[in-house]
């Protein structure tokens, strides 16, 4: 079916506003929209459906700064706002290099809500090369995570998987993980729980030994904590930790024992360990080594678990109630999440009784640490 003179009219009107086709009719060239509009209409008899779709599409204009690109590739107004204001750079880069790396992003399955989390964690993501050896590292990623599904998450959770060195950096350290025992399946969430597992992993000799004291085999559950931690923590760091332990009667072995059964003190600031053994040791007045039985001891929160617990079981001996916070109940009570403690030792009396007691339990959970909003805060870089 030939197309209508008309409807051609009606259609182009749509991307040529009056100002655009007076400049096009001044100064007529031979790749103006004005151009292609004149030959149609000279020719429309003879061209194809085909053709005019073709016309149609150089007709339109390209975006003119990057706000238009982010809003053609699917970006709403409040998205936009987002970007610019965690990199205000944005604005003025390169238009062919912003749709090129936009292009990648969508054909992962990114949408404009991902983009916004990607920017907020790299402000520079979109200014780096993300197309170097793209095929071969999305290759090896969908052979590393299995499926498109946890490829993705795992970009949006650490967008730098697409900037990283492939050759230099993710492919060695994949590898010195799998040569550790790591397999593929239990590095994957560790990759996912730690971001910046890839650069920051080294092994020495000292590590592998510490690895060697927590006693833990290959096939335990536990395995891929201890190796991950060690494997990102500072040689510096690791030695502190330990030997603030040692200050409280631990012997070495006892302290990596320990580790190998709960990695986590590794995540865990000497400043913390020291609180909340001088509260387990001076307050509750329990040995040192209790925490080798039970180290959730120091993975509770101090002043949010710990003590409001401990002052609310205080309370509850003094007011003679029948329900008592004592003994081995005292170590369950500790452990229990929130809603749980309060049904099976607050709202366990009556009415009255429990509402004193709920009223002395979240004062004391709103208890600040001395001097706290005067501590200065020193940033130490990671943590590990």
């Amino acid at each position: 079916m030939k197309p209508k003179p008309n409807s051609l009219v009606k259609f182009f009107s749509l991307f040529i506003t009056p100002q655009r086709f007076l400049s096009l009719h001044r100064n007529p060239t031979d790749k103006s929209p004005l151009f292609f509009i004149s030959s149609t209409f000279a020719t429309y008899s003879t061209i194809s459906q085909s053709q005019v779709e073709n016309v149609l599409e150089n007709a339109v204009e390209e975006p003119k700064d990057s706000v238009e690109v982010l809003r053609k590739w699917g970006c709403s107004d409040n998205d936009i706002l987002k970007i610019l204001l965690r990199r205000p750079s944005i604005r003025n880069a390169d238009l062919n290099h912003l749709q090129s790396k936009l292009s990648l992003l969508q054909g992962l399955g990114i949408t404009s809500t991902d983009l916004v989390k990607i920017i907020n964690c790299r402000p520079r993501f979109l200014s780096c090369r993300i197309n170097r050896c793209f095929d071969e590292r999305l290759a090896y990623f969908m052979d590393l995570f299995g499926s498109r599904e946890m490829l993705l998450k795992s970009i949006i959770r650490n967008p730098s998987l697409l900037t990283y060195d492939f050759h230099n950096i993710i492919k060695p350290a994949v590898a010195l993980y799998e040569s550790m025992g790591v397999s593929k399946k239990d590095l994957i969430p560790m990759l996912l729980s730690r971001p910046t597992l890839i650069p920051r992993t080294s092994f020495d000799d000292e590590k592998i030994e510490y690895i060697r004291k927590t006693g833990i085999c290959k096939n335990s559950k536990m395995y891929k904590y201890v190796v991950t931690l060690l494997g990102i923590s500072r040689i510096e760091t690791i030695r502190k930790k330990v030997a603030n332990f040692e200050k409280f009667g631990f012997t070495d072995e006892e302290v990596w024992s320990l580790i190998g059964r709960s990695p986590l003190l590794l995540t865990m600031s000497v400043d913390k360990v020291q609180r909340n053994m001088t509260f387990i040791v001076g307050t509750m007045k329990l040995p040192a080594t209790v925490v080798l039985k039970y180290p959730y001891l120091l993975l509770n929160n101090l002043e949010a678990v710990l003590k409001p617990r401990v002052l609310l079981a205080g309370k509850i001996r003094d007011m003679g109630l029948s329900t008592q916070i004592k003994g081995p109940l005292m170590f369950r009570a500790l452990r229990m999440k929130e809603k749980r403690f309060v049904k099976a030792f607050v709202w366990c009396h009556p009415k009255d009784v429990a509402e004193e007691l709920m009223e002395f339990y979240v004062k004391a959970k709103g208890l600040k640490r001395l001097a706290e909003t005067s501590k200065k805060s020193l940033h130490r870089g990671f943590p590990f």
